[in-house]
Order: C-alpha cells, then sequence, then structure tokens
C-alpha cells in the first residue's frame, strides 16, 4: 500500500484499486492546489500499474466527499488571464479521469458540490450513500459564476438538457434519491454498503454493461422531442433565456453564461464547450457581482464563527423554550426552535384556538417535509411531541428562555416581562420579538435587565434567515452569547445590533419606503415605483411591501421613528388616511393593490381608488434610475449613521443585515460594499444633489463626508 499526503490507495485481488482521500486540517475536503497536484500525480501513478483493472474513488473523511473548490483560490486570479488558466486545468485534470482506459467509479458519501461533482462527473459512474448528509450540486451560480471544470458539458450530456439547467441555474442541491432518478448516479444504497456497490458498478462497466435511458418516460419522450434535434433545443434554449431573465432582470451575468456555455457545447462540440466555459468562467471571476456574491459567502463564514461579543463569557446550554403568542411570528418561531433547534417549546396564548392555531402551523411544515419523505414519520412524532401550549404559565417554570411574540404595545410588553419574572426560573433569559421599541424601554419593567434582550425575527420566520439580537447597556454578554448560538441552531444568520429606535434593519427600510411613498405622493403610479425598485434587484417593490408587511404595522412604527430622528424619517402625511379607510394591506384584502375577488386571476393590479383616497394623479414621469436611485440613497444613508453611531459592530453586518433581513440586492453585496464600488465621492455628490431639490432628508450623513476627506472605503 502507497501512502501520500492526501492519497492513498489499496489494490485488492480483483485488480480493483480504492482510492481514498483526506485533506489534512480541513473539515471537509476541497478542491485546492496541494489537493489538485497530488491528484493529478495520483491519476499518472494509477494509470502507468498495468495491473490495475478498475479504480473507487472515495472520500476516508466523514460524511464529506468533496464539498467543492476553495474560494480562496480564485484570489489568486489577478487576470482574466489567470482565471482561465485555472479552469482549463481543472480540465486538464478531469479529462486525464475520464479519458483512463479502466473503470472508474466515484463513491459518494456525504456532501458532493461544485467541484467535488465535476470530479465525479469525470468518472465513468457515481454511487451515493442514502445518508441525509449525502447531497449532490453545482451551486456556483450562488457566487456569480459557473462550474468552471467541465460541469456545464458533462452534466447536460448524462442527464439531459433540461435536468441540467435546472441543477446549474439554480445552483440547489440534491437529494440521492432525486440524483438516482435523474440518472446523476447509477444506485443509491446504505453507507455501509457503498463499497461493495462501487465495486458491482466497476464489475459491470469492465463487461460493457451501461445505465440505459427508456425514450417511454417523461425524461426520455422529452429529450426525443426538444433535445436531439436542433429545432426543439433552441425553443428550449429561448423558454430558458426568457425565465430567466424574468427572474435575474439582467442584474446576474453567471445564469446567461452557463447556459451560453451548455448551447455552444451541445450544438458546436465538447471542444467548443470547453473553450466557452473558460472563457465565460474567467469573466465571471472577474466581475463585480461575482466579487460582491462572494463577499457575502466569507461574511456569512466568518459570521458562523462569531459569538457576537468582544468578552469569553461563556454560553448557557438552552433546553427549553417559552413563546408568548400563538400568532404568525410566535408560531414562527415556535417551529424554527422546536424543528431545526430541536428545542422543547412551550407557547402560551391567551385563548385555545390560538394554541391549536400555533401547533397546527408547525404540523403543515413537518407534514410537508414528511409527505415528501424528508423525514419519517417516527421524526415526525417526535419533533411534534416536543411541541405543547397552554393558555396559563403551566409548564413555564423550568423554561431556560421565554420569547414574547405580542402586540407591539409597551404597556402589554411591560406585563409580559413582570408575568414571566414571577412564574419562570430566576435564571430565565426573558427575549422581545419587538420590531421597533427600543429595548431599554421594554427593560425598565423588568427586576433582572441584564437577563433581557431583543430578538427581532423577520415574517415569514421560517424562510427569513436573519435574526437581529437586540442588546442594551445593561444585557450581560452571557445572554447575548447565548442568543447568538440559539440563532445558529435555529437556522438564522444572527447580527448583534445595539439598541436603538427602529434597530438596524427597520431603521434603514423605513426612509426607502417613505421616499416611494413621497414620489407617490408626487403623483408618479404605483406599478413604476415597485417596478423600478424591483428591476434594481430588490424582491419586492416597495409598495408591494407595504402591503405584504401590513400598513398597520408600518404606522406603528413610523411615529416612533419620527419621533426618534426628526423630520428624515417623517413619512407622508396622505398616508394617514389609509388606516382610516380600513386598509391593512393583503391581511385584510384592501391596500394599494387588489386582493380577492377583486384581482384579476395571475394578475397584480393597482386598486386605482387609493389615488382617489390619496388626492393623487398618477401622471407624473421620473426615469426608473431616479426612482431606484432616491430611494437607495437614503437607504445607504441611514446605514453610515447606524455604523456611526455603533448601531451596528461592522460593514460585514451591515451588510448582511440589509441582505438577509429586508432583501437588498445581493449582486451590490450590501449597503456598505455598494457605497465602495459607487465611490464615496459619487454618493455624497448625489445625496447632496437631491438635498438641494428635496431638502433635509438628503442631508449627507457625517460619516460619509468624513470618509469623502480621508479619502478611505468600508472594505479593504
Amino acid at each position: 500500500m502507497a501512502k501520500q499526503k492526501i492519497f492513498q490507495f489499496e489494490l485488492h485481488d480483483d485488480g480493483i484499486a480504492v482510492v481514498g482521500f483526506d485533506l489534512p486540517g480541513e473539515a471537509q475536503n476541497v478542491l485546492k492546489e496541494a489537493f489538485i497536484n497530488e491528484a493529478e500525480s495520483m491519476i499518472d501513478d494509477l494509470s502507468a500499474q498495468k495491473e490495475i483493472k478498475g479504480i473507487i474513488f472515495k472520500s476516508n473523511k466523514p460524511k464529506s466527499f468533496i464539498a467543492g473548490a476553495d474560494i480562496n483560490m480564485l484570489n489568486a486570479a489577478k487576470s482574466l488571464e489567470d482565471a482561465e488558466q485555472m479552469s482549463r486545468d481543472g480540465h486538464a485534470i478531469f479529462n486525464k479521469i475520464e479519458k483512463l482506459k479502466i473503470p472508474v467509479v466515484a463513491a459518494i458519501d456525504g456532501v458532493c458540490l461544485g467541484g467535488g461533482l465535476e470530479f465525479a462527473l469525470a468518472c465513468h459512474g457515481r454511487v451515493c450513500s442514502d445518508d441525509k448528509s449525502t447531497k449532490l450540486g453545482l451551486p456556483e451560480v450562488q457566487l456569480g459564476l459557473l462550474p468552471g471544470g467541465g460541469g456545464t458539458q458533462r452534466l447536460p450530456r448524462l442527464i439531459g438538457i433540461a435536468s441540467s439547467l435546472d441543477i446549474m441555474l439554480t445552483g440547489k442541491q440534491i437529494f440521492p434519491k432525486q440524483a438516482l432518478k435523474s440518472g446523476l448516479v447509477d444506485e443509491v444504497v446504505p453507507s455501509a454498503n457503498l463499497l461493495k456497490s462501487a465495486r458491482k458498478r466497476v464489475m459491470d462497466l469492465r463487461k460493457g454493461q451501461k445505465k440505459k435511458t427508456s425514450f417511454f418516460s417523461m425524461k426520455g419522450l422529452q429529450k426525443l422531442a426538444l433535445e436531439s434535434n436542433p429545432i426543439g433545443r433552441n425553443i428550449l434554449f429561448d423558454q430558458a433565456k426568457k425565465q430567466l431573465l424574468k427572474r435575474t432582470k439582467g442584474n446576474y451575468p453567471a445564469p446567461e453564461k452557463i447556459l451560453e456555455c451548455v448551447e455552444k457545447g451541445i450544438d458546436q462540440g465538447l471542444e467548443a464547450g470547453y473553450a466557452i466555459e473558460a472563457k465565460n468562467f474567467a469573466e465571471l471571476v472577474m466581475s463585480p457581482e461575482a466579487k460582491s456574491l462572494i463577499s457575502i459567502f466569507f461574511a456569512t463564514t466568518e459570521l458562523k464563527k462569531d459569538s457576537g461579543i468582544d468578552s469569553d463569557a461563556e454560553v448557557v446550554t438552552i433546553d427549553k423554550i417559552g413563546v408568548l403568542g400563538g400568532g404568525l411570528m410566535g408560531s414562527g418561531i415556535a417551529y424554527v426552535s422546536v424543528d431545526k433547534a430541536g428545542k422543547l417549546v412551550r407557547i402560551k396564548d391567551i385563548s385555545k384556538e390560538g394554541i391549536s392555531k400555533a401547533l397546527n402551523y408547525s404540523w403543515k411544515i413537518i407534514g410537508k417535509k414528511l409527505k415528501r419523505r424528508f423525514i419519517s414519520e417516527s421524526q415526525a412524532k417526535k419533533t411534534m411531541s416536543h411541541l405543547t401550549g397552554s393558555i396559563d404559565y403551566s409548564g413555564f417554570e423550568d423554561c431556560d428562555m421565554v420569547i414574547e411574540a405580542v402586540f407591539e404595545k409597551l404597556e402589554l410588553k411591560h406585563q409580559m416581562v413582570k408575568e414571566v419574572e414571577e412564574n419562570c426560573s430566576k435564571k430565565t433569559i426573558f427575549a422581545t420579538n419587538t420590531s421597533s421599541i427600543p429595548i431599554a424601554e421594554i427593560a425598565k419593567a423588568a427586576k433582572r435587565p441584564e437577563q433581557l434582550v431583543g430578538l427581532h425575527y423577520f415574517s415569514p420566520v421560517e424562510k427569513m434567515p436573519l435574526l437581529e439580537i437586540i442588546s442594551t447597556p445593561k444585557t450581560a454578554d452571557w445572554v447575548v452569547a447565548t442568543c447568538v448560538e440559539l440563532g445558529k441552531q435555529q437556522g438564522k444568520t444572527p447580527i448583534v445590533v445595539n439598541d436603538g429606535a427602529g434597530f438596524y434593519v427597520n431603521r434603514i427600510l423605513a426612509p426607502y419606503v417613505n421616499e416611494a411613498g413621497i414620489m407617490l405622493s408626487e403623483g408618479v403610479a404605483i406599478e413604476k415605483l415597485d417596478k423600478a425598485l424591483v428591476q434594481a434587484g430588490f424582491p419586492v417593490g416597495p409598495i408591494t411591501l407595504l402591503d405584504e408587511v401590513g400598513i398597520d404595522v408600518a404606522t406603528k412604527v413610523a411615529p416612533i421613528l419620527e419621533q426618534a430622528f426628526g423630520e428624515r424619517m417623517s413619512p407622508p402625511k396622505a398616508f394617514d388616511k389609509l388606516i382610516g379607510d380600513g386598509r391593512l394591506g393583503k391581511k385584510n384584502g384592501k391596500g394599494f393593490y387588489k386582493y380577492g375577488k377583486k384581482a384579476k386571476k395571475g394578475a397584480k393590479e393597482v386598486d386605482e381608488s387609493i389615488y382617489r383616497l390619496l388626492a393623487i394623479e398618477p401622471t407624473k414621469h421620473i426615469v426608473q434610475e431616479e426612482i431606484s436611485e432616491r430611494a437607495i440613497l437614503l437607504m445607504l444613508n441611514e446605514a453610515a449613521r447606524c455604523l456611526d453611531e455603533g448601531i451596528i459592530r461592522s460593514a460585514r453586518d451591515g451588510d448582511i443585515g440589509a441582505i438577509f433581513g429586508i432583501g437588498f440586492p445581493p449582486f451590490l453585496g450590501g449597503p456598505f460594499r455598494y457605497i465602495d464600488s459607487l465611490g464615496v465621492d459619487k454618493v455624497v455628490e448625489r445625496l447632496q444633489h437631491y438635498q438641494e431639490i428635496h431638502g433635509s432628508r438628503f442631508e449627507v450623513a457625517p460619516l460619509l463626508l468624513k470618509m469623502q476627506q480621508q479619502g478611505e472605503g468600508f472594505h479593504a
């Protein structure tokens, strides 16, 4: 048995070499320079040994085949030529594997993503375990990149054009059974049988046995009708491009370049496909969109290791959580706590109906997972058994933490604090899910203010990734650190912010939404406002957002922010009429847009009566660029104020908070990276331009003026 630093192999009596790899010092195997160089010499060594009749590649690292390429390698590319060579080097090594004269099979147990899947695609066969850790995919598009190791060429030829585009254009990860159904792997077996299955696959390949695709399956018929002839392929690619542009609005170049690689490779052959893949890969590596998306990846990776505090205070174990309020927020918090974090959860509501609705909320989500066979019936029942409810404080005495999600009334919050301190342990952490009331105000009712903290979840809780953890000067470090750890267990990306009206996310959102409202008051049509900001990269427009969140919620937050920050946070005066007219938004079917029976099926239509109510003629023309610039500049300006005032700890946290909390366009990298890319000079100049026209709400944040003088940016 020959041993090397990363690779080792055993040659068995049947002539099959089992090659194991384990990258030292890493939690997962990744394709970095040392791995690639050693792999190349290993392949040359194996191909020279005539007694070897077949090869099985497997990972010696538990639950990790290859997690992908090391993103840090991209920093080494200083030019288009460097980046293109990186792709060509990947082609060369994977082609060596593919051209081996003996069968090569990848035995996949654990994550197999990006370059790891491209490695497996270069093998002649693939088998994988049915372990829950096993996931396959090409997620490069999520970083603004494309598979640069031949993935755009091999995957379509293996599983078909449509199926491969679905994987590459979304970057989604697929489970073993899905991989088997698509033809991506040849067999799925328990981890204990993986090598046995891989050995059998090698033997079958030696006998010349290949997997056959039936033309009588849906996949086979699709290939026959669309993918096997030029006219059909043109239709498929045209439809794919229309769909992706509808989704990306042209803001993300990677999907279009993936599509180009697949189309050219299929139409003009492998060599042309590899050439365009390397060229497009290089252009994407050097693009500002990829640099922004990669910066988000690194920021979230850093946050996973961040305790949220500067001291070495220890995290307290949270076993049981109490939730006050069985509404949408309380139900969502209960679900992520019981299902994601695996905690015991006790819900308290004022009525049995409220408890029933909260329990049913979790069951609906868990039931869907059961129906799709992501979990077993016993797992579903076990999870639900950890979730209970009550209309009083019975079962709360041993809660390690209580999270309140009741109405936004200070008196009610004070009542909750007092009741929890009376009915729970002296060690119980009290967390408030308020979205706007300063935590220090709520803490005035507490006997133990050091154990009171803000946990601001976003709706819907089970889908929104951000958690704002708000500390006051009195909040103990161990409480903050414990909440950060809980947030991670709940599947959240937590950022720690200091107390203040609106905290961070709602504070930067308010002037953005207000400006849209002011432009509406000036006579700009609702659909034009929303379209401009969606085109700029936001998931929904600001007026749609008001309807989604609830106009009543926005009007409760607005006075708090206006009182704290003055005129620059003043909403349009005409909006006072909305609540008086009973317009709460989507929740009651009456807002800026039509809902229910009034709305046309499949269409989003403005409720024209809103213009009469607000005494507006929607005839004013402002170009899209000005609409988006006015709204976004105010968000950038407020973000700078938040950093200057210490509301957020860093520009990194500010970028992640905006992207994960309100959908700030990821391809721009967050407010602070966007300021850097525009240049502080440019941002200051545009704010001053609008200040001359529209007044003091555009007054430049002091930090931006200071940075302009010093010639600094927010990120190195």
